[in-house]
């Protein structure tokens, strides 16, 4: 047994799929199987049912992939911690996102950092802000990338920066000739909101009610580019992080207002693991992250 078989069981129970394991590993699916067999042989436990679909984790099997995960995480912290980045050849950065944070921001961000660190990988998946913060807490991903970030007795904050909240609206909107609104001109308004169990939807019921100001939604969606295109056929009017609208606004597929007298901000930050070291690779990307989004 060896950290590599180690990684390859892991990264196949965490995407779930023998291929993307074995993708991940650039390796073969017939060889991430064959690993994967030789360590139930050596183990002497079966670790993967296969006879469901996807696949489940024996009993053997999830002690296995919680033991193995922080076999990793402690050999990844020591390897990185001897090596620089620009050095560390093989060496992989793990982030985990939310699609509007990610989408937006992330793409400059990737670019600078490769071309600083060639030979350190970046695997950046964009997830629902309750699946990076388990991702997070399970050491599948190094950090995470989270609006209205908390922080709690196992996870730390990285505060990065604070996107202005504004007024979207239809082109063709009564409102949407105003460059800045007051709140209380969205009284009774057609609103497209987000689904009730993300946190920007809690924050923006609040800012709405101690505002005393009642909307009509009509529908909700999960993501800010389904929003977007609601607003745009002519559903109703929304609030969003300006970043995440700008360029549209600019295209004219709707038009944005500022919402004056009225502090409304979503926070965008990084969460972490409690105790968790990071490699000076870590630490440099999260650096242009954060100049990025300053």
């Amino acid at each position: 047994m060896n950290t590599e078989t180690f990684r390859i069981f892991c990264d196949v129970v965490y995407y779930q799929s023998f291929s993307r394991g074995a993708e991940a590993n650039n390796i073969s699916q017939s060889a991430a199987t064959q690993s994967i067999h030789r360590l139930e042989r050596q183990l002497g436990v079966q670790l993967v049912n296969r006879s469901k679909r996807p696949f489940m984790l024996t009993r053997e099997g999830k002690i296995c992939y919680e033991g193995f995960r922080e076999i990793l995480e402690t050999f990844d912290s020591i390897i990185s911690r001897v090596q620089s980045p620009r050095n560390a050849e093989g060496s992989m950065i793990r982030v985990a996102a939310i699609y509007s944070a990610g989408l937006y921001d992330m793409g400059k961000c990737m670019r600078e950092f490769i071309k600083e660190c060639p030979k350190t990988k970046v695997r950046l998946e964009f997830l629902h802000p309750d699946k990076v913060y388990n991702a997070v807490l399970n050491a599948e991903t190094d950090f995470g990338l989270v609006s209205y970030p908390v922080a709690t007795p196992e996870l730390s904050v990285i505060p990065i920066r604070s996107e202005e909240m504004v007024v979207v609206t239809p082109p063709d909107h009564p409102l949407a000739k105003e460059r800045n609104l007051s709140i209380r001109q969205l009284k009774g308004v057609d609103f497209v909101a987000f689904d009730r169990d993300l946190p920007i939807r809690r924050e923006t019921d609040k800012f709405l009610r101690q505002n005393n100001v009642q909307v009509n939604v009509v529908t909700e969606f999960d993501n800010i580019e389904t929003i977007k295109q609601a607003v745009e056929v002519g559903l109703g009017v929304s609030i969003l992080p300006e970043p995440t609208v700008a360029d549209d606004a600019l295209r004219e597929r709707f038009a944005i207002a500022s919402l004056s007298s009225a502090n409304f901000t979503r926070p965008i930050g990084v969460i972490y693991k409690r105790r968790k070291t990071f490699s000076a690779a870590m630490t440099r990307f999260i650096e242009m992250l954060g100049g990025q989004f300053a």
